[in-house]
């Protein structure tokens, strides 16, 4: 393996391609692809930008893993039992070194229906207190969901909540290696977390940052806190280094583009059209072709302008 993560860092936007129809990158297991190295000590397994399909088998995230010298800490435990216990098989051909400490870096089912799996190894299982509500609510339609689209691939899934829970932050210090486990403030969904290593400017920002898929707005997901904790808390750690929660490790510019700049870009879409006196039906329709580009631009641009709307119409 080797480090991609220079090489893209110097890349300009757009030359990083992604496609809902590039098909099954690591055959000879059930996850999507292989994990590279991004930079030393720090691997990533990256998902499919698309949505989980049996194919895929629910690995349309980013499955990632520090080995730090005195064991191995894992961002993302998985969609389901197979991905965690593949993503362990390849930890495994690269280091001795257990797994000490699993962190979820959301509530949704892909970051936590492998718990099982990790739970059964004995690993701790780390995530912010309102990701194990958000989990804990929606758990059981995740399960449904994953059992309808993998098939078989979902054998042995079970529902486990996180061994652990924080509010604010949680420091790791593990081999000569300082992990701070963050909750920076509102953005996609709630107890969204970042992995922040300083000593190497990398930061596993999960679903606060977006660049080759297009985000998700959910209904409770405020996009004005969103730019807020962004412009206030993110941008001052200035990472040199990002390994979002979709898509290819890449840098600050690049996510920044298409996460900030897209939010503010469709919030003043929507303020305009709701000066005009424009309602719901219209606000699906607002320009967002700048954004086409994007993977699952298809299946969300008119579902977030119809959340932004709905936030908007009445905000202060």
């Amino acid at each position: 393996m080797r480090p991609l993560l220079i090489a893209l860092a110097a890349l300009s936007p757009g030359l990083v391609a992604a496609s809902e129809d590039i098909p099954d990158q690591y055959p000879q297991s059930v996850l999507y692809s292989k994990p590279v190295e991004v930079i030393p000590h720090v691997f990533s397994a990256i998902g499919a930008t698309a949505p989980p399909t049996y194919e895929n088998a629910g690995h349309n995230n980013n499955l990632s893993f520090i080995v730090t010298g005195d064991g191995v800490v894992v961002v993302n435990s998985g969609a389901s039992w197979a991905l965690a216990e593949a993503l362990h098989a390849e930890i495994r051909a690269v280091t001795d070194q257990p797994v000490k400490l699993v962190i979820n870096e959301n509530g949704q089912g892909h970051a936590m229906l492998g718990n099982g799996y990790w739970a059964a190894q004995g690993v701790p299982i780390l995530a912010h207190k309102a990701a194990a509500a958000n989990f804990a609510d929606g758990a059981p339609q995740d399960l449904a969901s994953l059992k309808t689209y993998a098939r078989e691939r979902s054998d042995g899934t079970t529902i486990t909540p996180p061994s652990e829970t924080f509010e604010e932050s949680r420091i790791i210090e593990m081999g000569d290696l300082r992990i701070e486990v963050l909750n920076l403030g509102p953005s996609h969904s709630p107890g969204d977390t970042q992995v922040w290593i300083p000593q190497w400017s990398l930061l596993i920002a999960g679903d606060i940052a977006f660049h080759e898929r297009m985000l998700p707005i959910f209904d409770d997901t405020c996009t004005r806190c969103w730019i807020e904790t962004w412009d206030e808390k993110l941008v001052p750690l200035a990472p040199a280094y990002v390994i979002p929660g979709h898509g290819h490790p890449t840098n600050l510019a690049q996510v920044q583009r298409y996460t900030r700049d897209y939010l503010i870009d469709l919030r003043e879409k929507i303020g305009a059209h709701l000066e005009e006196g424009g309602d719901l039906a219209g606000a699906f329709h607002v320009d967002q072709s700048r954004w086409k580009g994007l993977d699952t631009f298809e299946e969300l641009a008119t579902k977030n302008a119809g959340r932004v709307f709905a936030e908007m119409e009445f905000e202060d």
